[in-house]
């Protein structure tokens, strides 16, 4: 019995709640549930079936570096627990994953994603609120007529078009625990503010969104605060807002009248034609920085609040780590179809959050914060003890090793080191013993 049929077993699966593994977090009812979805039904068993399947996705977004059928056989991912190359073919997976699709994928992320957003752990908060935060981000895939034209592609006013299509992605993730509740996925000619709308009643009540300057749109805020219970936003000020000053708070801390755009009312005739918003100035490095809030002056002070937008960068470390850490700097995905790269879009973004939780779990263990594991050293760590549980002998240890698996994660915290004093660099003159020729011809 390979690691992934007892993972999938129902006994098993039903007293998850027991175990300390990241992958018995996915209850077997879902998995049922998503694979309902698969555009292809088969009712013999296959050597590869879509259970399997679904894990061998998982499984590519651990192991970019090697080759799928490699990562089928490394994690012993087959019917009969025996997998190797006189078993299955390149063919055979290619075909087994175009039978999945990508929505089974795709509502396993956002089922997941939505029973996880309900966690909350120690200092998971600001205020009493939840820190969220929206951004979107950008991949390239294989550069096939079939993906340019899908997915389409930058240009410029010098080269019509990039080197490799895009893929947008705009995603909700959890600034503490670095958990995304929920993405959305298209083409590149998908503005990023119409996807994030899209994700609008995804944000649970009592919190608050971080938001970079591009997300401007009142449509967005005002959806976004009056969607639910004190869901409140904060983004930065652009530089061609035009407002009017109604009241002064403090210090840096004034209420703001603006208009809303006659296309923003075209679009949404509930909009106001005024509204209020809350500006905070603060300055950063002798340079004022003025941010736009929805919060209230009567239990949020100014200073907390300009610190709190801060967090936002949050959300970049965790591009950063799927883009570094997960696909290895690679150039582009590594599917060359429509439907397989969002296969591969979602399944990497469901590893990551599963990586990201069972962190998360780990350093509340140890009254750590969430964003102290370093993301790297445990994605390394799980993914090598995935090759090493997936061939163990005897089965019956299994579930030992994988409640060890969270003893390990925990030594892989953030050494916080103090601020050492600034020191400017200084760059001194490079000098030579031979004369310079001012005529040579530059080497090619």
């Amino acid at each position: 019995m390979s690691i992934q049929q007892l993972l999938l077993s129902i006994d098993e699966l039903h007293s998850f709640s027991n175990h300390s593994t990241f992958t018995q977090n996915i209850p077997v009812e879902w998995i049922e549930s998503a694979l309902t979805l698969s555009s292809k039904a088969s009712i013999r068993r296959r050597r590869l079936p879509e259970d399997q399947v679904l894990w061998l996705v998982l499984g590519m977004a651990l192991f970019r570096n090697e080759a799928i059928e490699e990562v089928a056989r490394r994690l012993n991912i087959c019917s009969e627990g025996l997998a190797s190359e006189q078993l299955l073919a390149k063919s055979g997976v290619s075909q087994a994953r175009q039978r999945l699709g990508s929505d089974p994928m795709h509502w396993l992320f956002q089922r997941t994603g939505e029973h996880w957003a309900n966690e909350r752990f120690a200092q998971d908060d600001w205020q009493g609120l939840q820190v969220l935060a929206i951004d979107g981000v950008v991949f390239r895939t294989p550069d096939t007529p079939e993906l340019r034209e899908h997915f389409g592609s930058a240009s410029n006013t010098t080269v019509k078009q990039s080197a490799y299509p895009l893929l947008r992605c705009v995603a909700l993730m959890n600034t503490h625990s670095h958990i995304i509740l929920d993405a959305q996925v298209g083409s590149y000619r998908k503005a990023e503010t119409p996807l994030a709308e899209v994700m609008l009643d995804k944000i649970p009540d009592r919190s608050i969104t971080l938001l970079d300057r591009n997300f401007w749109s009142a449509n967005l805020m005002h959806t976004l605060m009056n969607g639910g219970n004190e869901r409140h936003w904060l983004i930065p000020k652009r530089s061609n807002t035009m407002y009017e000053v109604i009241e002064e708070y403090g210090d840096g801390d004034a209420l703001w009248r603006m208009k809303v755009s006659p296309q923003a009312r075209k679009k949404n005739p509930n909009l106001p034609e005024y509204w209020d918003v809350r500006a905070i100035t603060y300055d950063v490095q002798g340079k004022a920085k003025t941010v736009l809030t929805s919060l209230p002056i009567s239990d949020y002070p100014a200073d907390q609040i300009a610190q709190l937008y801060h967090q936002r960068w949050e959300i970049e470390l965790g591009f950063r780590d799927i883009k570094s850490s997960m696909l290895s700097n690679a150039i582009t995905l590594r599917s060359k179809k429509v439907d397989l790269i969002y296969q591969e879009m979602w399944g990497m973004l469901l590893a990551y959050n599963i990586v990201r939780r069972e962190a998360s779990h780990a350093a509340a263990s140890h009254g750590q914060r969430a964003s102290d594991v370093r993301f790297k050293m445990a994605f390394t760590y799980i993914a090598s003890n995935l090759i090493v549980m997936a061939a163990a002998k005897p089965e019956s240890k299994t579930g030992m090793r994988l409640k060890e698996l969270r003893s390990g994660v925990c030594n892989l915290f953030l050494e916080r080191k103090k601020a050492r004093p600034s020191r400017p660099r200084l760059v001194k003159q490079s000098k030579t013993r031979y004369p310079v020729s001012r005529n040579a011809v530059l080497l090619k």
